[in-house]
């Protein structure tokens, strides 16, 4: 049997290739019936992550399907550009453009069936606590609660310290949180204030005053 450069296929031929592996077929037995061979197949395989996500099938409109992202891969390996692959698929640009960002590989390339198996991954809930993954980022942290500093205080030095690390990134909301669930030290559930909870905003809404006697 000929043996194809694993690259230079069609994304059609692929697809199938996983459309059988997902229905429970060997990988050698799926490379023969899509005519590859098994190390053409294996190499699928393991540049799509190594291990494939059940595919849910139609869902909500707004998320990308399995051909969608083909489709974006083939549009980007033409050299399209991503407003018309967007409008080619019937979708926004601005979903186009953060499944480029969040579900390319880690070298920069975009492989569907990598960026299928990462779209649910990141979806899945509930998620693991970001202070409590992120070892440095947990230690920024809770240097800056030992001087007292509040969320909001933290959240801003964060942006302004990593602006471009993902990884190092927290809003206010997430750390009130990390605190609440004893995340940040032995003094669970305690704000720098000394209360146990967060007071209420006022925000909007008028002050009542005292009526003068």
């Amino acid at each position: 049997m000929p043996r194809y450069a694993p690259n230079k296929l069609p994304n059609s031929v692929k697809k199938r290739y996983f459309e059988l592996i997902r229905q429970g077929v060997k990988g050698a037995a799926a490379a023969r019936q899509v005519g590859v061979s098994t190390n053409c197949g294996s190499l699928w395989f393991l540049d799509a992550g190594g291990m494939l996500i059940p595919d849910p099938g139609p869902g909500v409109p707004r998320f990308l399907d399995q051909d969608d992202r083909i489709a974006i891969a083939d549009g980007l390996t033409a050299g399209l550009d991503k407003k018309t692959i967007a409008a080619e698929i019937g979708k926004s640009f601005q979903t186009v453009y953060r499944e480029v960002q969040r579900n390319s590989k880690p070298d920069g390339t975009d492989q569907p069936w990598w960026a299928h198996n990462q779209a649910p991954l990141r979806r899945k809930r509930p998620k693991d606590a970001k202070v409590a993954a992120e070892p440095r980022l947990d230690s920024v942290v809770r240097r800056k609660r030992e001087r007292k500093w509040s969320p909001q205080q933290i959240a801003r030095f964060l942006r302004r310290t990593y602006p471009n690390l993902n990884s190092m990134q927290l809003c206010a909301e997430t750390i009130y949180r990390a605190l609440f669930a004893g995340l940040l030290g032995h003094k669970a559930g305690k704000l720098r204030t000394g209360r146990s909870r967060r007071k209420r905003h006022r925000r909007g809404t008028d002050i009542p005053t005292r009526s003068r006697t």
